[in-house]
């Protein structure tokens, strides 16, 4: 017996979808290494993205839909006698997520970044909680 998954959002992966474990870099767009895991209580979710601070990123939830994104800038200059050398860098991403079937309680989900992870914790949630909200990151 195969078992098929219903996507109602096919231009955002599922929480299982196997093509969520993409490559680091997507062609020429930075996209973060995640982890997903489910327990009896929890989605987890662990994002690799290093050299950045707590404030470039972005996550909430719209309409069932997990949206994690970060922007960072960052201008570096130095002058010596006889040069000036100034770099520049920048780097952002978006990754989303249709939230599986059996909604997260989104008024409970919690973000913390630490050690260049960032780590969700998505609360399994009782039916009729509200589908949208933007969360703050400690």
């Amino acid at each position: 017996m195969k078992l098929a998954r219903r996507n109602n959002w096919p231009f955002v992966p599922s929480f299982f979808d196997s093509d969520v474990y993409n490559d680091f870099y997507n062609g020429n767009e930075f996209s973060p290494a995640v982890n997903i895991h489910e327990d009896e209580k929890n989605y987890e979710v662990e994002l690799a993205v290093p050299g950045m601070k707590k404030d470039d990123f972005k996550v909430n939830v719209d309409d069932d839909v997990l949206t994690i994104s970060a922007e960072h800038k960052d201008e570096k200059s130095e002058k010596e006698k006889n040069y000036t050398r100034k770099e520049f860098s920048y780097s952002s991403f978006q990754r989303s997520f249709k939230l599986p079937e059996q909604r997260v309680n989104v008024e409970k989900i919690e973000a913390k970044y630490n050690d260049g992870i960032l780590r969700l914790t998505l609360p399994k949630m009782i039916p009729d909680q509200p589908k949208q909200r933007l969360i703050e990151i400690s």
